[in-house]
C-alpha cells in the first residue's frame, strides 16, 4: 500500500474515520476510531490519559455456492504519556498487511482442508474416517437409555 504523505493517517478518511482502498485485487475497508465511550475526545477523567486509536482493515471474497473467506487486521496506536494519539501514517498500512496475511493464512488452511477431504475415501459419511449410518462397520443397536453408567468401583 502506498502511503499518502499529505494525509495524517496515510490515506484520506471520511468524517467517520472510514476509507476504502484496493490492495492486491481486494477492496479493503479501513476504519480509524478512537476507543473511548465518549463522543468528546479528551483525557479519561480517572487515568488522565487519552484513549488509544484502533485501525482496522477488513475485506471478504465470495466464491461459488456462497463460500466466503475473510481477511482482517487490527492495529492499536497508543497515546504517549498524557498526550493524545498522534496519527501514525504506517498504521493503516500495517493493518492492511495484517488483513492480507490473515486472508492468505485462511486460504491456505482451507485449501489444505479441502485437499485432505478430497484425499479421504469418504466411505459412508461424506468424507470422514468414522463409520457413518450406512456403513456396515456401524453396528450400534440403538438401545441406549440416554444415561451414563460406570461399572468402575470408586477408589
Amino acid at each position: 500500500m502506498d502511503i499518502d504523505p499529505t494525509q495524517p493517517w496515510g490515506l484520506a478518511i471520511d468524517y467517520a474515520g472510514r476509507a476504502t482502498l484496493t490492495e492486491n485485487g481486494h477492496t479493503v475497508y479501513v476504519n480509524v476510531s478512537d476507543t473511548s465511550l465518549s463522543s468528546v475526545i479528551g483525557p479519561d477523567p480517572i487515568t488522565g490519559t487519552y484513549s488509544p486509536v484502533t485501525v482496522t482493515a477488513q475485506f471478504s471474497e465470495t466464491g461459488d455456492d456462497g463460500a466466503v473467506l475473510r481477511g482482517s487486521g487490527r492495529i492499536t496506536v497508543w497515546p504517549a504519556g498524557t498526550a493524545p494519539v498522534v496519527p501514525d501514517p504506517t498504521a493503516v498500512q500495517r493493518a492492511v498487511t495484517a488483513a492480507l496475511a490473515d486472508f492468505e493464512n485462511g486460504r491456505t488452511a482451507y485449501a489444505a482442508l479441502c485437499a485432505r477431504w478430497a484425499a479421504d475415501d469418504g466411505s459412508g459419511d461424506g468424507g470422514g474416517t468414522e463409520p457413518g449410518p450406512d456403513d456396515p462397520a456401524d453396528t450400534g443397536t440403538g438401545t441406549g437409555t440416554g444415561t451414563e453408567e460406570s461399572s468402575a468401583t470408586p477408589v
